[in-house]
């Protein structure tokens, strides 16, 4: 379980691979009037899944680079025009690749290679897990939902602090790219 959790919250999204984000938004939302935020507090004492005290101290340390680079401060709950709260999961997916070849040595072709006559099949299955990250805002007055992003890849290990710290970097950097949401002109 220990194993999973700090896979999760690492996420380990590899540099090298692509992250896939998406975001949804309320289009009656005023995202122009959001200029202060506050994260919001914890409500229950349920202990059987969280993150490592590290690597909440690292997302949350994203997510504030991420929300000050936009004009958008921290405050207190109290005042703060949004609550932001996040959450992680992981998804077991199976990869099923199957590969057919007829070509190689064939000793009764003579000796060369070339169109065997007979086919060989090679089948692999991979199964590998996508860690996800979902990142919520809430509007504090209405206590609605007005944005949510998500971003997830493959869930590889990361073994220094260092990598880790770059990795989540990188994934909230992706998430909150678009954010605020620009209305599409109708």
């Amino acid at each position: 379980m220990k194993k999973v959790i700090i896979a999760v919250v690492a996420l380990a999204l590899s540099a090298c691979s692509s992250l896939k984000t998406s975001s949804d938004y309320d289009p009656a939302a005023n995202f122009n009037d959001v200029k202060t935020y506050a994260w919001v507090a914890k409500k229950t004492q349920d202990t059987t899944y969280h993150l490592d005290g590290l690597m909440d101290q690292r997302v949350r340390a994203a997510v504030d680079s991420q929300l000050a680079a936009k004009g958008i401060t921290i405050t207190d709950a109290a005042e703060a025009d949004i609550l932001v709260n996040y959450l992680t999961k992981v998804d077991k997916k199976i990869n099923v690749d199957t590969f057919n070849t007829n070509y190689g040595y064939n000793p009764y072709y003579g000796s060369r290679w070339g169109y065997s006559g007979s086919m060989n099949t090679q089948t692999t299955v991979r199964e590998y897990e996508v860690g996800t990250l979902i990142l919520d805002m809430v509007n504090r007055e209405t206590g609605k939902l007005i944005w949510r992003g998500s971003v997830a890849d493959t869930i590889r290990d990361k073994n220094t602090p260092e990598e880790r710290v770059e990795v989540i970097n990188k994934a909230i950097s992706a998430m909150l790219v678009n954010y605020p949401p620009k209305p599409e002109a109708k």
